[in-house]
């Protein structure tokens, strides 16, 4: 026997299947949502882990390819690793639970929601984010939920709930909400320029929704819960703290932490942490939490200087921004380069241009998206904060940084029949204190026009931080936030956007939500700032897309044919268009509507491309004038090829006035000639004429 518990959410049914599968999770939850199917469940480990001084929290988005019955592609056909597409949606789920955990709690837990069944109507992200909140409030974990998780999009002006995979492909906002019962705790957008009051409406409606989520999972957990576990506290001792007050005074922790460079402050806490070993040397229990109990008391020592004394580490004002610098062309031979710079945080972004066939191809549950054709890559190495460990790829981290920039960068770029270049932004490191993700958009945007990309308007990012209190009304928010108050503080506001309106938003926070008021007011803050790095930054290092693509960076041509000529271009097997990227060395993308992309790097061998394409695809008709060579020589005339695939017969009795005998008198194979098309003999070949074509015409 299993329970089934349903609501209607945006004009379609939730149901919810407690007891009926993975009955040896903590908590498992079969959701149904439409023909959306996802199990969500909840797994904690029975003791803490030892050595680490953080909550072992791992969310897993599993996406199977028989859900949308695909059999996955490549020469290994199961699934592998997580796409891109299920690390962000991992992301997403972890943002909002993971402050609901107690802060103390060491034990592993493992939230897994496997993507069984996809219908194009019920995005599986929705089953999948309220599925995680669910197996866990169920579950015998502790956890201080329930949260709720509801998307929202934008068309014609009107908000959409939980839009269709259809609807998300026309929206201009593709927004995720979740709440707990009061408050808004993450927030992830991307949208088209949306003007900030618009985007506040939006998020205050997906929080309404949430509330019903909440009262729906209230209704289940009363009915199916279990008792919640005890568990090995691992705060640090009262004592402790009490021990390191006496040896270092808070004042003595003020002036270690109060400096605006991030390796003087490393190395003031680092001093402190080795007077407290000293004296705590023949207290083992201690020293093994000791470096915790450093954490905490930095961590209330800065909290304490923002919220009561308005002092940040490095002594700026509130919402002062740190210096700021930009330049470009720093790369030479690269399609477009950019550095920007704000205080110890540094990002260089480097444009590649290709033709559109450089696209990449998604393999997803996504039937509308099968590719994109603008690719962000964010790098992180560990020299960008002066440590050591070798580099294995990109991790969840790098990944969703990419993605935030890829997504505040799209809503202004060209659309491919402007601009049809595949466009690659790749975002080096080279420094880090704080926000890199937002400096990466700034170094982007600049990269992207010093490259000659026609992008409609420059992009800026900027993060806001949050120090609370006690009540909801004592806090104070903080403009371009450092590493060291991201870590000490309570939130992490990135948004990005031009004058006209938000592109990107990415909210993480470490408490139990926010109210209207500080969302508000972070968003305010957001837009000063952003307004100010696009006038005095940005803009006056460089005004606006430079008028064409670089020396280096491949040109493209563009023409279009008739569809039904498209395999006279191509050729059997290939052969015909082969032959043209061989004889020129172009690259050549025709799509099926007969746009022809001819690009490379020198424009006679792109021209030359261009018009044995032209060639081709014309109907021919008597008077056309070719140029061609011959490439086969009978008794009765020879045979010219005018384009790769393409020849016609010239008769012996038109090769010259005069009369020849033979044609070998005249032409052999290979000669360049000029012909004029004759229209087609009884045998239905191209007849040509060497001695007729005009006189202005011959070369």
């Amino acid at each position: 026997m299993y329970k089934s518990y349903s609501m209607e959410l945006a004009g379609r049914t939730l149901t919810v299947d407690i007891g009926r599968v993975a009955k040896q999770a903590n908590g498992a939850a079969l959701m149904h949502y439409g023909d959306t199917t996802v199990l969500a469940t909840a797994t904690a480990s029975k003791e803490p882990r030892e050595g680490i001084d953080f909550f072992p929290l791992s969310v897993e988005y599993e996406e199977k390819m028989y859900a949308v019955g695909k059999i996955p592609g490549g020469f290994n056909k199961r699934e592998g690793k997580a796409s891109e597409h299920a690390i962000l949606t991992s992301r997403v789920i972890d943002r909002p639970m993971r402050p609901l955990f107690p802060k103390d709690y060491r034990n592993d837990v493992t939230l897994v929601d496997m993507v069984m069944s996809v219908d194009p109507e019920c995005n599986p992200e929705i089953p999948a984010m309220l599925g995680s909140s669910i197996a866990t409030c169920i579950s015998d974990i502790p956890f201080d939920g329930p949260c709720a998780t509801t998307q929202v999009g934008l068309i014609d002006g009107e908000f959409i709930i939980n839009p269709t995979l259809a609807q998300k492909d026309m929206s201009d906002l593709q927004l995720t909400v979740a709440s707990t019962r009061d408050k808004v705790i993450m927030i992830e957008a991307g949208a088209n320029e949306v003007p900030e009051a618009k985007m506040i409406e939006a998020i205050y409606k997906a929080h309404e929704v949430n509330q019903e989520i909440i009262k729906f999972i209230d209704k289940i957990v009363a009915e199916c819960g279990k008792e919640k576990h005890t568990y090995q506290s691992c705060a640090v001792p009262e004592e402790l703290f009490a021990a390191i007050k006496e040896i270092v005074p808070p004042e003595e922790m003020e002036v270690a932490v109060f400096s605006d460079d991030k390796q003087t402050r490393e190395n003031n806490v680092a001093q402190v942490t080795e007077k407290l070993k000293e004296a705590f040397a023949d207290k083992e229990e201690w020293l093994a939490v000791l470096g915790e109990a450093v954490y905490q008391y930095q961590k209330k020592t800065v909290r304490k200087m923002i919220l009561k004394d308005h002092k940040r580490p490095d002594g700026r004002a509130i919402k002062q921004i740190r210096p700021l610098a930009a330049e470009v062309d720093i790369i030479p031979r690269v399609h477009g380069s950019a550095m920007f710079t704000r205080g110890q945080t540094q990002i260089c972004t480097v444009t590649t241009l290709a033709p559109l066939a450089e696209a990449q191809r998604l393999d997803g549950l996504d039937e509308f998206e099968t590719s994109k054709r603008y690719m962000h890559h964010y790098n992180f190495p560990s020299y960008s904060v002066g440590e050591t460990k070798p580099s294995r790829g990109p991790g969840r981290r790098e990944i969703g940084h990419g993605a935030l920039a890829e997504r505040a960068l799209v809503p202004v770029l060209p659309s491919e029949e402007e601009f049809p270049y595949a466009i690659r932004t790749v975002s080096e490191t080279f420094e880090s204190n704080g926000s890199t993700s937002q400096a990466s958009i700034c170094a982007s945007t600049m990269s992207l026009e010093a490259a000659g990309v026609p992008i409609k308007k420059p992009v800026a990012g900027i993060s806001c931080g949050l120090v609370t209190g006690d009540t909801d009304d004592d806090y104070i928010v903080l403009t371009d936030i450092q590493g060291l108050e991201d870590f000490f503080g309570d939130m992490d506001f990135k948004v990005a956007g031009t004058h006209d309106g938000i592109t990107a938003i990415q909210m993480d926070i470490k408490i139990h939500g926010l109210t209207r008021q500080i969302v508000e007011e972070a968003i305010a803050r957001t837009k000063e700032a952003r307004e100010y790095i696009l006038t005095e930054v940005i803009e006056k290092c460089i005004p606006g897309p430079r008028p064409s693509v670089g020396a280096y960076a491949p040109k493209i041509i563009q023409i279009q044919i008739d569809p039904q000529k498209i395999g006279d271009v191509v050729g059997q097997r290939g052969k015909t268009i082969n032959t043209i990227i061989e004889r020129t060395g172009v690259k050549i993308d025709i799509t099926d509507e007969g746009a022809v992309s001819i690009c490379g790097v020198d424009a006679k061998s792109m021209e030359e491309a261009k018009k044995m394409i032209e060639i081709i695809a014309t109907d021919f008709e008597q008077g056309q004038i070719f140029t061609g060579r011959v490439i086969s020589i009978k008794e009765f005339g020879a045979f010219v090829e005018f384009a790769p695939g393409k020849e016609g017969m010239v008769h012996i009795s038109k090769i010259c006035k005069e009369r020849i005998n033979r044609v070998e008198d005249v032409l052999t194979l290979g000669d360049k000639v000029t012909v004029i098309c004759l229209g087609k003999d009884k045998m239905g070949r191209m007849s040509f004429s060497i001695k007729d074509v005009p006189a202005e015409a011959r070369k």
